[in-house]
């Protein structure tokens, strides 16, 4: 990919390429900063989704109290790129990696860390690093269901971590942490009730084990929330403790998944999000009435959670874009996408589309470089990804 420079618009670049939209990244940091202000929680956006330390500032700086990571690698990534604080939302089960960590623990007071546990072997493993470094390693017991992802099933498993911390004295109990969008994928009112449910027994869990966490961090932690139901987070978990969320997607948005699922984007929504990415691509072929090619596939583009969606088509020669109505994108190959058209339609060879899209995690580990464009698409500077 050629990488863009300051003041190219991001017409002049080569397809396909993805382009985050600055106004609309800032639009969706302040919005979700203040909504985390509104309904009194914390937020440390889960850094996978972006994997980009530029973007990982300006959430801090909007107010994200911490990154969450999910690898140890991403940990590695973020303390590399100065973030003060980390949330490991897995259990680290390593040695040598909890050893590195325990190591940054003891060599500076101001790196603020915790890592989820769900096994007496978890706590085993922290222990043993951390130890030898002098460090004390922060955990929250993960809370699962039966048949979901990671995670204690039952009371009994819980305890059973609690007495492992308890022997441990490197190990410092802080809270609860736990997973809502393993129960339920969508804002149906089936799932709702689901992911309230789940969220009442992680509530329930805090409570089991408030006389285990101290009393000097701001009380126990419960930590939830990802991009599709923080508002059931907020409602279920406020006022049992420190409460942090971890949505990711906000910064970005979408056209697709968390368009028609995130609390912020709907009707009721005081204010909404915008989609920040899109993936823009080159009509490469027009074989048939109702049927052309791009110049964008699985290497450019999600398509785990929904295809792209056509949003506009600048034609060859134009100097705007207009919506592209009636158009969709009905497969992709590894670098075509199938766009089905009215065979009206006047899309032809040359011109170019912008596609939304849906997931963006899995957009921007496609991505090294991504332009960053004001309003008038000029290109303003390059994000970076840390995948």
């Amino acid at each position: 990919m050629t990488h863009p420079t300051a003041g190219r618009s991001i017409h002049e670049l080569p397809t396909p390429f993805a382009v985050l939209d600055d106004a609309a990244l800032e639009h969706n940091l302040a919005t979700m900063a203040a909504w985390c202000r509104d309904h009194g929680v914390e937020l440390q956006p889960h850094g996978k989704t972006t994997m980009a330390p530029a973007l990982f500032q300006r959430q801090l700086a909007a107010g994200a109290t911490g990154i969450t990571a999910a690898t140890p690698a991403q940990v590695r990534v973020m303390r590399a790129h100065g973030v003060p604080a980390v949330q490991l939302a897995n259990e680290l089960a390593q040695p040598a990696e909890a050893a590195w960590i325990a190591g940054e623990l003891a060599a500076d007071d101001g790196f603020g860390f915790r890592v989820w546990v769900d096994s007496p072997a978890g706590v085993e493993i922290l222990q043993a690093a951390a130890a030898p470094a002098g460090a004390v390693v922060d955990v929250l017991l993960e809370v699962g269901t039966p048949g979901g992802r990671t995670g204690t099933r039952t009371k009994a498993d819980r305890d059973a971590v609690r007495a492992a911390a308890g022997r441990a004295p490197n190990v410092r109990l802080t809270g609860v942490a736990g997973y809502e969008g393993s129960v339920a994928g969508d804002r149906t009112p089936p799932s709702l009730a689901a992911v309230r449910a789940y969220l009442e027994s992680l509530r329930a869990a805090g409570d089991d084990l408030r006389d285990d966490v101290p009393g000097d961090d701001g009380g126990i932690v419960l930590s939830a929330g990802g991009s599709m139901f923080y508002d059931v987070v907020a409602d279920v978990l406020g006022g049992g403790g420190r409460v942090i969320i971890r949505s990711g997607c906000y910064v970005t948005h979408d056209s697709g998944m968390f368009h028609r699922n995130s609390p912020l984007d709907g009707p009721d929504a005081p204010v909404r999000l915008r989609a920040a990415l899109t993936v823009w691509g080159t009509v490469v072929s027009r074989p048939e009435p109702d049927r052309a090619f791009l110049d964008v596939g699985r290497r450019d583009a999600s398509f785990d959670q929904g295809l792209p969606i056509p949003l506009a088509v600048r034609p060859r020669g134009a100097t705007t874009a207009q919506p592209l109505d009636g158009a969709e994108v009905t497969a992709l190959n590894d670098q075509h996408a199938f766009l089905a058209v009215a065979p009206g339609s006047p899309i032809a060879v040359g011109d170019r589309v912008q596609l939304g899209i849906s997931h963006p995690c899995t957009t921007f580990d496609k991505w090294r470089r991504i332009p960053l464009a004001g309003p008038d698409g000029v290109v303003t500077g390059v994000v970076e990804t840390w995948f």
